[in-house]
């Protein structure tokens, strides 16, 4: 059955005209939809909208780029509700700050006795910050450039409004934030240039918000270099070997460096074995063979390290901790990456543990001076769907009653690691009892239905753009610096990201080939 999910919308006449999300896209005949193509493939290469070419061996300098995955037409979202998550990224910002902070909640969800004790991975990054704790070398600030990721919700049969609800939190290397302002350059520039041949009153500049992305990552970056306080020292870029979204990231350290005059030094962790050196006074320096001599760094951000396949050996895991026990600013720290797991998301929403952190009775002489009411914890909670983890006492029974409305999520980043609805009752059969609390059940987001886009993969201008049923995330960037529990939390929010997927496919990473990017076109 299909269901019509509509939002009201006033047109100039003054009556009510409901925008319904399955009459979207407008229809454009064959010859639009191909010179749209054209007109999108074309300014995407022209204006660093790029990737680089798969390929079994690199070549030393890049010698061809092909376009990013994208979609011609942007994608619909409630106004309202697009503002309002830009304004909970605040409260997000500030929470996952305060989190990072407290030492005894990260040591209980994702310590010894909690998600290390079963998650090889979580226990090598918990192990390297409790070593630093103990050594009395702990890192001291922390910077966060995060992204909070939402998918529409509008549940079939049921007369609940359209609402955003939250995915997930990320805390590292939360990507594409760069392309993302291009995409939405990209289609402010169709508009500027087609009207889109009049096929939708809905396509006007004032229903495509701007989108500062980069400006803010790099406001962040800055501000951390800033608080190092050595004006030459170089921000390290630690990223993946064979990286094909080198483009995003370059972006970032060219406005770095036309904007702030700073400058960025790329390394992977091999690299890092025989170029980086932590000094007796935690002094963080990076040798090359142009520069003499070795490097300062006042900021590590990482664009790697998110997953076990960043760590192949003990000796990748000591060179995150060796860079940790330094006195440049990590980007995140070990802490700060540990508190973007997936458990502490769940628990999270347990009575009690979010007004701990946000609540200014409950939170007094715990944080920062600024303190959150009712009405910010009731919003925030509002953002959550349904979670618990598969070690509570009924966890698992409950997974299998429910599975088919059902997504298992391990402590993982990057796409493809989820467990979804028919696949759940077998996984829980291999899964034991230990491996339990490394998982949670979350219930799936229901997204409008019918919605449809024009998707055109990366480097597919010649195969034209794809007609498909679509859902499309939102994810919202903000950046957080902090110290102390006594200090007040440095943030900002700006920018966002909307990566539109094939209905039929769950997971929605673009880097591993699940997702285009789009842009907001805002609907009341």
């Amino acid at each position: 059955m299909r269901v019509r999910v509509v939002v009201d919308l006033d047109d100039q006449s003054g009556m009510a005209e409901p925008f319904v999300f399955s009459n979207w896209p407008p229809a454009i005949d064959e010859e639009q939809r191909n010179k749209l193509t054209l007109l999108a493939t074309t300014y995407a290469l022209s204006h660093g909208l790029l990737y680089l070419p798969p390929a079994d061996v690199p070549p030393p300098a890049p010698t061809s780029a092909i376009h990013a995955p994208l979609a011609l037409f942007p994608a619909p979202f409630p106004r309202k509700l697009f503002e309002n998550v830009q304004r909970l990224q605040h409260i997000y910002n500030v929470l996952y700050a305060r989190i990072a902070l407290d030492t005894a909640f990260l040591d209980t969800v994702m310590g010894a006795e909690g998600v290390a004790k079963v998650d090889d991975f979580t226990r090598q990054l918990w192990q390297s910050w409790k070593r630093l704790r103990d050594e009395g070398t702990p890192e001291p600030v922390h910077l966060g450039i995060f992204r909070s990721d939402y998918l529409l919700h509008a549940p079939h049969g049921s007369d609940e409004p359209v609402s955003l609800k939250q995915v997930e939190f990320n805390t590292i290397s939360s990507s594409f934030g760069a392309l993302s302002e291009r995409v939405s350059g990209l289609h402010n520039y169709l508009l500027a240039s087609t009207n889109y041949y009049g096929c939708s009153r809905h396509l006007t500049s004032d229903n495509l918000p701007p989108n500062k992305t980069t400006s803010t990552i790099v406001e962040g970056l800055a501000t951390a270099h800033r608080a190092y306080g050595v004006k030459g020292a170089y921000i390290l870029f630690v990223c993946q070997a064979n990286e094909r979204n080198v483009f995003d990231q370059r972006l970032v350290e060219y406005e770095l460096l036309e904007k702030h005059g700073i400058h960025v030094i790329r390394q992977t962790f091999d690299g890092l074995f025989t170029s980086a050196i932590v000094s007796a006074d935690r002094k963080l320096t990076v040798s090359s063979p142009l520069h003499a001599p070795p490097l300062e760094i006042a900021v590590i951000y990482f664009r790697a390290g998110y997953t076990p396949v960043d760590y192949p050996t003990p000796a990748h895991y000591a060179m995150r901790e060796a860079l940790s026990r330094s006195r440049a600013v990590s980007c995140p720290t070990l802490a700060l990456q540990l508190a973007g797991g997936k458990k502490v998301q769940e628990v999270l929403t347990r009575p009690g543990v979010l007004e701990k952190f946000l609540l200014p009775v409950e939170n007094k002489g715990r944080f920062g001076p600024e303190v959150f009411s009712e009405a910010d914890v009731a919003a925030i909670r509002a953002s959550w769907v349904e979670m618990w983890g598969l070690d509570d006492h009924d966890g698992v029974e409950k997974a299998r009653t429910r599975s088919s409305t059902l997504v298992l999520k391990p402590q993982r980043e990057g796409g493809g690691n989820n467990v979804y609805r028919s696949a759940i009752p077998e996984f829980l059969d291999k899964l034991s009892r230990e491996e339990r609390a490394a998982w949670i059940a979350m219930a799936l987001i229901e997204p409008p239905e019918s919605v449809g886009g024009y998707l055109v993969r990366a480097g597919g201008a010649d195969t034209g753009a794809k007609k498909a049923d679509v859902v499309s995330e939102l994810g919202v960037f903000g950046w957080a610096l902090f110290s102390g529990r006594e200090a007040g939390v440095e943030e900002r929010t700006g920018g966002w990201l909307v990566r539109t997927k094939g209905r039929e496919s769950d997971e929605g990473g673009v880097a591993v080939g699940f997702s285009v990017l789009d842009s907001v076109l805002l609907v009341d």
